[in-house]
């Protein structure tokens, strides 16, 4: 949830808003076609509306979010050959760099990978699971590979991609085939973990790439068929 914080400087705001929004967007917290209410936002946050706004705009910059024509703003809606082009584009930037984690990641990275790795499996393994725990323990346990790398840059790069992925790829989790989906990934991470742990470069990244294209494939699947995209375009 957005705190309230009114008693920061205004450079200040502007970036912890922008940090919420990325985070709102990175978790599928906000989903593909969600309007945006700077008003809502601001008051949520506790500030006025022109550092939501100058946020907003950032992340406009970004292709995070959209404008439409009667000056609403929401989260883009991907098309099949968008989100395949961002597959392909994930494919060669995270496949690279869970490839470089294997062979440098230290036993500080490994242990944490671990534990993001079990959160998520204890939640597949639920007779209830919490699809929003799950996702937060996806979305860790990746980003822990990707910081063993050592390329902060590179770290920065994936995270770009993630504001545009995300959404889509979180609320197919949420979904009734969250559960069949979550099982697929719990073997993808122990091939990748595992390679990471073993400083096997291309075991870890035929783990991540095949995680990152057995999700792909589902969604598209899902995109050409309309199940999603067309209750979300109204």
């Amino acid at each position: 949830m957005l705190s309230t914080r009114r008693d920061k400087p205004a450079p200040t705001l502007g970036r912890h808003v922008h940090a919420e929004l990325r985070e709102r967007l990175i978790s599928g917290s906000l989903v593909p076609g969600e309007k945006l209410s700077l008003r809502t936002v601001a008051a949520q946050v506790g500030v006025s509306v022109q550092p939501v706004r100058e946020a907003v705009a950032r992340l406009v910059a970004d292709q995070a979010f959209e404008v439409l024509p009667n000056r609403a703003v929401r989260v883009p809606l991907l098309d099949v050959e968008r989100f395949a082009e961002l597959t392909t584009i994930r494919l060669a930037l995270e496949g690279f760099a869970a490839k470089r984690a294997a062979g440098l990641r230290s036993e500080a990275d490994l242990a944490e990978m671990r534990r993001h790795e079990a959160a998520f499996q204890r939640q597949q393994q639920s007779a209830r699971p919490d699809l929003a725990a799950a996702i937060r323990a996806n979305r860790a346990l990746h980003f822990a590979v990707y910081r063993a790398a050592g390329l902060p840059t590179l770290v920065a790069l994936i995270e770009g991609l993630w504001l545009r992925i995300g959404p889509l790829i979180n609320l197919d989790l949420r979904d009734g085939s969250g559960p069949v989906r979550m099982a697929k990934s719990v073997r993808c991470h122990a091939r990748m973990v595992g390679g990471i742990a073993a400083r096997q470069p291309a075991r870890a990244r035929a783990g991540l790439e095949a995680d990152i294209e057995g999700a792909a494939r589902h969604i598209e699947a899902r995109l050409r068929s309309g199940e999603i995209g067309s209750d979300l375009r109204a």
